[in-house]
């Protein structure tokens, strides 16, 4: 299956803009409580908290809410995989490979169902390209062993405008090693707390990447169609992670899919209810 083309952000490039904006942001950390840039474009601005975001959060400190997984956390969040993607960058006429370390969330229309399709951010594929190489999810199992699957990208949003992405699964992953989570076409209660889970690579609990966390009881505090802010804290590496709140019967749903945040008390997430047309097109 083929990617199509699509233009280059210069997110990740390491300029002379980009570091200048790093001493800025350390300075003024405390009157950024919403340091992103208008929601419609991708400015220096956010290129800049996204370069920083580990460095500022291990200088603001503070009390990390998170909590790792656990046999004590719920169950639910065994849908919320490990993503890595084998990713090729040109810089000056070279290519340069590494692997992007990111989360996804496995869905189902069905909770009788066996799934093979996740959801994650499209800023984590954005830069696959070498289909010799598969994309690979690690979920953990109820036994508390790891499964691996290998997965194909089928739909994106395009950007970072509609930051979200679908994988398919070569092969389906059982319900009753992995249950997979239930998703919503309506957008998050703002009034009511969120969870927001993912492989954060942050060196305290997220170990590198290693550990599940997730922050529970956060609260949503702004909304629209595109996107939402939140109070929950994540690092890189959470992004494609999973954005749940209970339903008025108490079932957890997907509602979000991790995009990005400045690591200390703003992470914004894309509403499920954004694509849901597309999720549904690609559920079987």
């Amino acid at each position: 299956m083929q990617r199509r083309a699509r233009g280059r952000r210069g997110r990740w490039n390491k300029n002379s803009t980009a570091s200048s904006a790093c001493g800025k942001l350390a300075q003024h950390r405390s009157r950024l409580r919403k340091p992103f840039v208008p929601r419609t474009t991708i400015g220096q601005s956010l290129l800049a908290t996204l370069l920083c975001s580990l460095p500022l959060a291990a200088l603001a400190g503070g009390e990390d809410a998170r909590r790792v997984f656990s046999a004590d956390s719920p169950d639910w969040l065994r849908a919320v995989g490990k993503l890595q993607v084998p990713a090729v960058r040109y810089e000056k006429g070279y290519s340069r490979h590494r692997r992007e370390n990111c989360s996804a969330t496995l869905v189902t229309a069905g909770a009788d169902k066996d799934a093979n399709t996740l959801v994650t951010a499209w800023h984590c594929l954005e830069d696959y390209s070498d289909l010799s190489k598969p994309i690979t999810v690690s979920l953990l199992t109820a036994s508390g062993e790891r499964l691996e699957r290998e997965a194909y990208s089928v739909a994106d949003g395009g950007g970072m405008q509609a930051d979200w992405a679908l994988l398919k699964l070569y092969q389906r992953v059982p319900r009753q090693q992995v249950p997979a989570l239930l998703w919503s076409s309506e957008p998050a209660d703002g009034a009511l707390p969120v969870t927001m889970a993912g492989y954060s690579g942050d060196a305290g609990l997220g170990a590198g990447g290693t550990a599940l966390t997730y922050d529970a009881g956060c609260r949503i505090t702004r909304q629209n169609r595109a996107e939402t802010e939140s109070d929950c804290r994540a690092f890189k590496g959470a992004s494609g992670g999973a954005v749940v709140q209970l339903d008025p019967a108490g079932v957890a749903r997907l509602y979000g899919v991790v995009s990005r945040g400045d690591g200390v008390s703003v992470s914004i997430f894309v509403p499920v209810s954004g694509f849901h047309r597309a999720l549904r097109r690609h559920l079987d």
